[in-house]
């Protein structure tokens, strides 16, 4: 039996990879940006002192015959090729012999580390230099929405922070909650598994929900890992960070706070109703919302990346049970409102029945400013385009709507409106949902606009 046809195309094609191929994926190696040449010039000084050394080290008797023979050699040369010709030449090869032998040795190191080859080696080293010259960006909020953002934004930074509200008290994490403690795994999982390198593997991985088993129907195995983690190292901090390691993330994920926090809410007709999953339930006009304890103190570490940030992002997400509760924690809502950097809410597409109904855009932004105290974003992203009239319709069955762009409120407020097209729709379903891709790169060219106009840039 021979090898799949499939395999000895693969095997031919490399048998037959010509020298100019060969070496035009070597050149790859001196891209910029890569940081290899500079040493494989230090390599070469490297020789040079090394060689000079042992000279010295044995009372420079080898210089001496070493440049009689130069001497000779060069002269019985010059004879026959002029030295406008031998000298280029000679340095050339020199230089060859340097670039092959330092090339060798990371194909070596490739081949173990990397068995896929050196380009795919180079690609990530590639994709590493540039993701970590990224922009230092803060995203808050929870839900879909967050990690949606996540997996667009990771492709041009890998210094992102996620702060992650923890007022889930719903399915499986609120069941966790319940029964073990803690903080609810659910959007922390989510945001994980959107910033992690096998993000589709993962995804599945942590979504996956059992269904069989006494206790476990209902789970997900993302929410009990995140919890087993918690169990066997210090605690809910360090649980993350781990798993984060584990993942090989693209930056953090970082809870709100470590308190046990429990979400309420007044609506217009005097209901108080308690509990983040009851409140979208029960239906109604939310007026306020707080929880409980009052004003929980933030993870210090959360803290710090907002005061590093480059770029600070809320949302998307629902407005009441995934942004605000975020804003339920005072010291962050005072670290952004110090900031100077580019600031920005984005918007939800639709309204959300029991949160939003009824909303324009300018209510969301009162929303925000009366739960802050303050206004604490510069602008605020809206989708221009309106989705299909099929999916429109669809949303209305479930007493949805688009949301009401109104500029002329929003302008008397104060606020900024960047309109951009960052919907994507499902053709089968009528769903829209905010697109990664067209999202991550309307918010980042909105930052480099505003970063050089405005603010100076972080070193």
């Amino acid at each position: 039996m021979g090898l799949p046809k499939q395999t000895l195309e693969v095997t031919d094609s490399k048998a037959q990879r010509s020298l100019p191929a060969r070496m035009s994926k070597s050149v790859r190696w001196l891209s910029p940006g890569l940081a290899i040449k500079r040493w494989l010039f230090l390599s070469a000084i490297g020789v040079i002192l090394t060689s000079l050394g042992l000279a010295i080290l044995v009372q420079l008797t080898p210089i001496f015959y070493v440049t009689r023979v130069l001497e000779t050699t060069l002269k019985t040369l010059s004879r026959y090729f002029p030295n406008y010709i031998s000298g280029p030449l000679a340095i050339a090869l020199g230089l060859l012999l340097i670039f092959w032998g330092q090339t060798r040795t990371l194909g070596s190191i490739t081949e173990v580390l990397l068995p896929e080859g050196q380009d795919e080696f180079v690609d990530r080293l590639w994709t590493h230099r540039r993701l970590n010259r990224g922009p230092k960006i803060v995203v808050v909020g929870g839900g879909t929405g967050l990690s949606t953002l996540l997996r667009g934004l990771k492709t041009y930074s890998a210094n992102i922070t996620a702060i992650v509200t923890v007022a889930d008290d719903g399915g499986s994490s609120g069941r966790l909650r319940r029964e073990i403690g803690g903080l609810p795994p659910g959007d922390i999982r989510s945001c994980i598994a959107a910033l992690a390198n096998q993000e589709k593997l993962i995804t599945a991985l942590f979504q996956y929900r059992f269904k069989a088993g006494d206790g476990l129907v209902g789970h997900s195995f993302g929410n009990l890992f995140l919890t087993a983690m918690s169990e066997i190292t210090n605690g809910w901090e360090e649980a993350i960070a781990a798993s984060s390691e584990v993942l090989a993330i693209r930056g953090q994920v970082l809870p709100a706070t470590l308190s046990d926090v429990k979400l309420w809410a007044d609506l217009e007709d005097g209901r108080h109703i308690e509990g983040e999953s009851q409140i979208t339930k029960t239906g109604g006009k939310i007026i306020r919302v707080g929880c409980t304890p009052t004003r929980p103190p933030a993870l210090p570490k959360a803290i710090r990346a907002i005061i590093d940030a480059d770029l600070i992002i809320l949302g998307p997400g629902s407005l009441y049970t995934s942004i605000v509760p975020n804003l339920l924690v005072p010291e962050i809502v005072e670290a952004i409102a110090r900031r100077t950097v580019p600031r920005i809410y984005v918007c939800n597409i639709m309204s959300q029945p029991g949160e939003t109904e009824g909303y324009a855009v300018s209510d969301h932004v009162k929303a925000l400013d009366r739960t802050a105290g303050k206004r604490i974003f510069d602008a605020v992203l809206v989708q221009k385009k309106l989705p299909s009239s099929l999916a429109v319709a669809r949303y209305m069955e479930e007493n949805a709507h688009p949301i009401v762009i109104d500029r002329e409120r929003l302008m008397r407020m104060g606020c900024r409106v960047i309109l951009a097209n960052v919907m994507d729709e499902d053709p089968t379903t009528q769903y829209v949902r905010h697109s990664p891709d067209r999202l991550a790169r309307v918010l980042l060219r909105w930052y480099g606009r505003v970063n050089r106009m405005d603010y100076p840039t972080h070193t």
